[in-house]
């Protein structure tokens, strides 16, 4: 189980979907997307979303995520994402009493129980006391996550002038004919 802590925005997509008879139906899914904006959300969903879309969609919505930390499963068969609610105690440094504060997260699971068992791997490592106050299974249909230099799959281009690939295998060549 991996984490990811960011800004997150819960998007919502309508589209035209081929069903599985083959007759096609406007849908609306949701989606949540790792930005810094409301506006680089929507590029960034947009941008995800051509790629599996064949026609036209439209963005529906846009909301900044109440979660700021997403567990992501190792478990394929985990194609689910459960909204956790925690209630940590911590104590009031002014008046020395416990409080609660409540903190949102976002856990990948296949169901309910799994969801509550990745929950509690997740803070295992937390020194800090908590207790489960709510889980709810989401719409979101995934949830997409960038580096800050766009996808993470892709391969960064060599800005190098070509001329200094071509002095590097000259200097190579001398080498190799003339070790020193």
């Amino acid at each position: 189980m991996r984490s990811r802590t960011a800004e997150w925005f819960e998007t919502k997509i309508r589209y035209e979907k081929v069903m599985e008879d083959g007759l096609q139906k406007k849908v609306t899914e949701a989606y949540a997307v790792d930005a810094l904006s409301f506006t680089e959300a929507e590029e960034e969903i947009t941008e995800e979303m051509s790629s599996y879309i064949s026609g036209e969609f439209t963005i529906t919505n846009i909301t900044k995520a109440a979660y700021k930390e997403v567990f992501f499963s190792d478990n394929p068969r985990d194609d689910k994402w459960y909204k956790v609610k925690l209630q940590f105690i911590i104590i009031d440094e002014k008046s020395g009493k416990e409080k609660l504060s409540t903190v949102t997260y976002l856990v990948q699971s296949n169901t309910l129980q799994n969801a509550v068992k990745n929950m509690e791997e997740a803070m295992g490592q937390d020194m800090r006391d908590w207790k489960l106050q709510s889980i709810a299974e989401t719409t979101l249909m995934d949830v997409y996550e960038h580096d800050g230099t766009k996808h993470v799959n892709k391969p960064e281009e060599d800005d190098r002038p070509e001329y200094e690939d071509a002095l590097q295998q000259e200097l190579n060549a001398e080498h190799e004919e003339n070790p020193a």
